[in-house]
């Protein structure tokens, strides 16, 4: 039997090598940047077309290649960093394993230019799948100029994998803001289809921070220092205000290059244990420094997964130093309510309870209440304007009935969807002046078999999610023009993501253009929709399906009527009208499916009259 075991040609294992190392074009842009960064440069720019599919070009001023080290650079494990296996252990480089540009060529057309400080003339390099077109000398200046042209060309299967250009972009983005962050002495610039996304001038990392994500970062940030003899860790943290719904502001530095660990971050989230609304995550630029023998960050291709050799220690001193920046910046609960400076830009006309909760409960705040909430004038009004009604204690609320009747309806809200025992007509609710709003969160009623219990909230988004869905699908969503347009700035990720989603934000009433670099003008929005701010209501709609998008794996469309419902819906808390409150149920049992919201929360319930009765004993 003949020998079948072979050694792969060069070609074929450049590719494969490059299926781990170049999984899309932001991989190409993260090591190219990490290479000029190792080089000592000190300006670097960034240029990409079509989302970098047809060029990602990195031209930069540090140190340059010698002829040789340029030819060698394109080799597979072809390195500077690494000498003995001991090195692996004491590296504070960005790159080491020397498979990056071997990879990249291996699916690209690479043009590279270099030149030393010291020598006249530089070294072009022109590569073609790994096959070496053109090596001469030429003209120009110090540093190093590599352009990666038509990626994946020889490859078309995984090009046909990629997404579509804003998705990709938005890639390139994160990639190019973590370079940015843990680079603030660095001069950065990104070109986008020969329009400028960023230009970041070298100076302090708050700057930076600022540059990037907008000036009102300014207000939220609050220094983190500790240092330790076993780590040091400094940056900046977010304010409990700021917080927002997603994670995607969040970075972990460890000796400079940006790590993803979920253990840091629950270590921060417990720093902020009773300062943050539910399902909401703070801000933070924090960087580790730690001496390299402690760490191991050879165990995944992007070297954005390390391993740390004492894992508790780190998570107790990172938490430590959160909590300790907390307080210094007087964040986190004080006994002096007068003089607590971080809420007095909250305002007596946006206060509810939630506000004042998440105030860090602000006694002034209390003070400007209106006199309407006190108890007395809500013992009058219960037996003035609801008659016949006896109270209902909140604990029974937890108690579940006896049996679970279950309502299903057609879509018109008077008719009989079914007959036998367990259904309900609409007809059979009693008089409209027997409804009633519970503590602004609940809506009561009588029907047949008892009393249902509506949660004002989830019946109100499930509506919502209805009639988004069909305008999505019809493309059909009406709009109410604006008497002011207003211009709304975004970050470049942001304004990626909006520019994918155009058509279907669209679709949902949306009226806006685009004015400049990263900014739209919103001319009109969904009609029927009050009660906030136009702007509130889109940047809502785009944290919110962000945040749907990471945790939930959802069509577009269908991500898109969550996120507007979840958004512009009555919220717990809202007080009601008796007309109000009769055409949200008359609106719920219209829906296909009045009895659950689109996440599956019970939209009402009924409490039966036997389940009633045992209340009493009887």
């Amino acid at each position: 039997m003949s020998d079948i075991i072979q050694l792969l040609p060069d070609s074929i294992a450049n590719q494969i090598a490059a299926g781990e190392v170049v999984q899309r074009p932001a991989s190409a842009v993260k090591e190219l940047l990490e290479n000029s960064i190792d080089a000592g440069s000190t300006n670097i720019k960034l240029i990409v077309k079509e989302a970098g599919k047809s060029l990602i070009q990195v031209i930069d001023n540090g140190a340059g290649m010698s002829e040789n080290d340029a030819r060698m650079s394109f080799e597979r494990h072809a390195t500077s960093k690494l000498r003995k296996s001991e090195d692996l252990f004491s590296i504070r480089t960005m790159g080491f394993r020397g498979e990056a540009l071997a990879s990249i060529a291996a699916i690209s057309q690479v043009e590279l230019k270099t030149k030393q400080d010291e020598e006249e003339l530089g070294t072009l390099l022109q590569i073609d799948g790994s096959e070496l077109k053109k090596h001469e000398a030429v003209s120009c200046k110090t540093g190093t100029s590599i352009c990666v042209k038509n990626l994946f060309y020889n490859v078309p299967a995984r090009r046909n994998f990629l997404k579509s250009n804003p998705v990709e972009l938005k890639h390139i983005i994160d990639e190019f803001v973590r370079i940015a962050l843990a680079n603030p002495d660095i001069h950065l610039s990104f070109m986008q289809n020969d329009l400028e996304v960023y230009n970041l001038p070298p100076g302090k990392l708050s700057h930076r921070i600022v540059n990037i994500f907008g000036k009102n970062y300014k207000e939220q940030l609050a220094t983190c220092e500790e240092n330790t003899s076993h780590i040091n860790i400094r940056g900046y943290i977010g304010k409990p205000e700021f917080a927002k719904k997603t994670r995607g502001e969040q970075f972990f530095f460890a000796n400079n290059r940006f790590i993803k660990s979920s253990y840091l971050n629950h270590a921060v989230l417990n720093a902020y244990e009773g300062l943050l609304p539910e399902n909401h995550h703070p801000f933070y630029v924090l960087f580790i420094e730690i001496d390299p023998k402690h760490i191991d960050i050879n165990v995944h291709p992007t070297k954005t997964e390390i391993k740390f050799e004492d894992e508790r220690t780190m998570y107790a001193i990172i938490r430590s130093a959160v909590k300790q920046a907390l307080g210094t910046h007087n964040i986190t609960p004080t006994l002096d309510f007068e003089q607590d400076a971080n809420f007095q830009s909250i305002t007596s006309s946006k206060l509810s309870y939630q506000n004042v909760i998440s105030a860090k409960r602000d006694y002034e705040q209390f003070k400007k209440l209106p006199r309407e909430k006190s108890n007395l004038a809500n013992w009058e009004k219960l037996f003035d304007e609801n008659k016949g009604w006896t109270s209902f204690e909140s604990e029974n609320q937890g108690e579940e009935p006896s049996k679970e009747i279950t309502l299903t309806f057609e879509s018109a809200a008077n008719k009989i969807s079914s007959s036998g025992s367990g259904t309900e007509k609409v007809s059979d609710f009693e008089e409209k002046s027997s409804i009633t709003q519970i503590h602004h969160r609940y809506i009561m009623t009588q029907v047949k078999s008892g009393i249902m219990l509506i949660d004002q909230e989830v019946a109100h988004e499930r509506i919502l999610f209805e009639k988004f869905s069909k305008a999505l699908e019809n493309k059909s969503g009406a709009s109410q023009q604006y008497l002011f347009p207003q211009t709304l700035e975004l970050s470049p990720a942001d304004y990626a993501l909006v520019m994918e989603l155009k058509e279907e934000i669209q679709s949902l009433g949306f009226v806006f253009n685009e004015f400049g670099k990263s900014t739209i003008v919103i001319n009109g929005g969904p009609a029927d929709i009050t009660g906030t701010s136009e702007k509130e209501l889109f940047e809502g709609l785009i944290e919110q399906f962000k945040k749907n998008k990471a945790e939930l794996s959802l069509e577009v469309k269908e991500n898109m009527a969550r996120s507007i419902a979840k958004r512009s819906g009555i919220k717990a808390g809202q007080a009601l009208t008796g007309g109000e409150m009769n055409a949200l149920i008359d609106q719920l049992f219209a829906c296909e499916n009045p009895n659950y919201s689109p996440n599956g929360q019970l939209t009402f319930f009924i409490l039966s009259l036997d389940k009633i009765a045992n209340f009493f004993n009887k």
